[in-house]
């Protein structure tokens, strides 16, 4: 298992912590009616409710461990704290490529907050640590699984 930190901002925190508690809380109270409602019916070893119900009370509880372990390595990173133009968690960085001109604009987040879709990458990606500490006007090269990417660093905004 690993004992690195993970950084977060306090929104990520907070939202892994009320995920942590309504699972706890909600869900596996659930469960554990459920489970107690199939073994009320009798015979176990052919009641399909009573295995379902354990196996999604195995699921659920790797689920809370592993946001147990996530938020005790956790330490918050306030983004208040990196200058104005350096890229850093908490940012929105926008980035020429170098190669074909296109705009693509990230948010640099911390575990949790994570959204692929809406382009809000973890600060520990390949992407991210290639571009950490940089400012705008600087011209990187970022190695990621597909190569290597040559960028330059268009803005560099506090993420809204």
């Amino acid at each position: 298992m690993s004992t690195d930190r993970i950084p977060m901002t306090r929104q990520g925190f907070e939202k892994l912590k009320a995920e942590l508690e309504h699972l706890k809380t909600d869900v596996l109270m659930d469960v554990e009616k459920r489970i107690a409602a199939a073994r009320a019916e009798g015979d176990l070893r052919e009641n399909a409710e009573y295995h379902a119900a354990r196996e999604t009370q195995a699921i659920l509880l790797e689920r809370i461990n592993a946001l147990q372990r996530k938020l005790s390595r956790a330490y918050i990173v306030d983004s208040l704290d990196i200058p104005p133009d350096e890229v850093g968690m908490g940012r929105t960085v926008v980035l020429r490529d170098l190669d074909t001109g296109e705009l693509e604009e990230y948010t640099l987040v911390g575990a949790g907050e994570e959204d692929y879709k809406a382009n809000k990458i973890l600060v520990s990606s390949p992407l991210a640590q290639g571009l950490l500490g940089k400012r705008r006007g600087d011209q990187v090269s970022v190695s990621v699984p597909m190569g290597t990417l040559r960028l330059e660093i268009v803005d560099v905004r506090i993420a809204e």
